[in-house]
C-alpha cells in the first residue's frame, strides 16, 4: 500500500477522543498521525496502521 504525506485515513479502531480519521504527518517504518478530532499526535508502526487501515477520505 502506498501511503504520503498529507492524505487522510481512516482506521478501524477510534481515537479516545471518539474520531477515527487521521493525518498522516511522517511515513517510514513507523508512521506519526494526527487525529483530526482532537490535534493529538502519535506514533504507530507500519504494521499495525496497515492491519488497521479502512480507506483513504478525501
Amino acid at each position: 500500500m502506498e501511503f504520503s504525506v498529507g492524505q487522510n485515513i481512516r482506521m478501524k479502531k477510534a481515537h479516545p477522543c471518539g474520531e477515527n480519521r487521521w493525518e498522516i504527518l511522517r511515513v517510514g517504518m513507523d508512521f506519526r498521525l494526527k487525529c483530526t478530532g482532537c490535534g493529538r499526535q502519535v506514533m504507530v508502526p507500519r504494521k499495525l496502521v496497515e492491519k488497521n487501515f479502512k480507506g483513504f477520505l478525501e
